[in-house]
């Protein structure tokens, strides 16, 4: 029974001490940039939601279930970002959204505001596991948290087999996140 409480304490104090918060679409950015031809291409998504749950103490109490609408790439050029919305890219139709869920968040030692996720990405109904460091800083009573990571498009089956276009995508990830 002792231990029992223990348990139940330890659980409520995780779920008191992390803060909820719920990502903005329209002050944040999710950009990205591929090779393509040897020359860089870039572009972004928006229709950014999810859930955040967050402690700057406590970062293993933390999560991130959060998405992009899939159908919003662009790239600045329409025939091309129709042609990304496609079955050899994004299918749109079939997979509208992209996904990264954490299974673990850490803090660096030594740096404040400095952690690293593992998460699982998912594009095309296809998930694989990534990790990356981010930064989290409080901001206008919520938090902006900042990170890159890169993923190879070809594990997803976005661009099929091209080699005029690069296996490695960089993302970029500016989201402000504002408590609920």
């Amino acid at each position: 029974m002792k231990y029992l409480s223990i348990l139940i304490s330890f659980l409520l104090s995780a779920v008191l001490h992390a803060q909820k918060y719920t990502p903005s679409d329209a002050q944040s950015e999710v950009k990205f940039n591929i090779k393509n031809f040897g020359i860089n291409t870039g572009g972004s998504f928006k229709g950014l939601k999810g859930n955040i749950s967050f402690d700057f103490s406590h970062p293993e109490n933390s999560s991130f279930n959060v998405s992009v609408d899939a159908n919003t790439v662009n790239t600045g050029v329409d025939m091309r970002d129709n042609h990304l919305r496609k079955e050899d890219y994004f299918n749109v139709e079939k997979y509208p959204v992209i996904t990264i869920v954490s299974t673990k968040v850490q803090a660096v030692s030594g740096q404040e505001g400095s952690f690293i996720i593992f998460a699982r990405v998912t594009i095309k109904g296809k998930t694989k596991d990534i990790s990356f460091p981010f930064t989290a800083v409080s901001k206008d009573n919520g938090i902006l948290f900042t990170g890159k990571f890169s993923i190879n498009r070809r594990d997803f089956d976005v661009g099929g087999g091209t080699t005029v276009m690069s296996a490695n995508v960089d993302v970029s990830l500016n989201v402000f996140a504002k408590k609920n």
